[in-house]
């Protein structure tokens, strides 16, 4: 008796069943994954994507700024200093809910400017690689002022007179946390506080003050005798 021995085919329909599924199992997958990274935190970027060190809560914008940009954005302390040296008059306002005893958003300090903080940093440490935040009144500010005017430096000291300014309480909170110097003069070099006016002349005195302004970019152009 003659068997029939054809292979048989196989159902297209169960074929075509298989790789469906894992198509909808993957997709379920990446959705749930995103839907737990999405809501897990809703006031901020999830832990998996936190960068460490920014000390700032990133808004919409400074996260497409940073997808952008190829990198985080700087330290906050270039954001005041961009914020201060603007020269537009801006100001903190007091109508923002914000607390300067604790990291700010960014974009506070862009006060409407487009968010490309390389060339902001590159302008501060082109233009104002030295910036003093001063008391107009006070004697320690008057001081150290006088000693930078001796060494003639180009580009000049930006002076930021914080007593002048509707702002000055903002300013001094923040300059003491990102600096650890809570009093004025708060001498900043390219981003980074060399102290107020008794440090400056402690460095003046060993010698080094001039040193440290060039390897900032800046140009002694007076000849300043230091003590022996």
């Amino acid at each position: 008796m003659a068997t029939d021995r054809s292979p048989r085919r196989a159902n297209p329909n169960v074929q075509r069943t298989f790789p469906r599924r894992r198509r909808l199992l993957v997709i379920g997958s990446l959705l749930l994954t995103l839907a737990f990274f999405c809501f897990a935190s809703p006031w901020g970027l999830p832990s998996a994507l936190d960068i460490g060190g920014l000390g700032a809560t990133l808004s919409r914008a400074s996260i497409v700024q940073l997808v952008k940009s190829g990198g985080s954005p700087p330290d906050e302390i270039y954001g005041l200093l961009h914020f201060v040296t603007s020269g537009d008059d801006r100001m903190l306002s007091h109508s923002i809910d914000l607390d300067p005893s604790e990291p700010l958003d960014m974009d506070i300090y862009l006060g409407g400017d487009t968010p490309d903080w390389r060339l902001y940093v590159r302008r501060l440490k082109e233009e104002y690689p030295l910036v003093v935040f001063s008391k107009s009144y006070c004697p320690h500010s008057r001081r150290a002022k006088q000693l930078l005017a001796t060494y003639d430096l180009s580009p000049p000291p930006k002076i930021i007179e914080v007593d002048l300014r509707d702002d000055g309480d903002f300013i001094k909170l923040i300059l003491t946390r990102l600096t650890e110097h809570s009093t004025f003069p708060n001498i900043v070099l390219k981003g980074k506080s060399i102290g107020g006016s008794d440090d400056l002349h402690v460095l003046h005195a060993q010698g080094k003050l001039k040193r440290m302004f060039e390897n900032a970019g800046m140009t002694v152009l007076e000849q300043v005798r230091v003590a022996a």
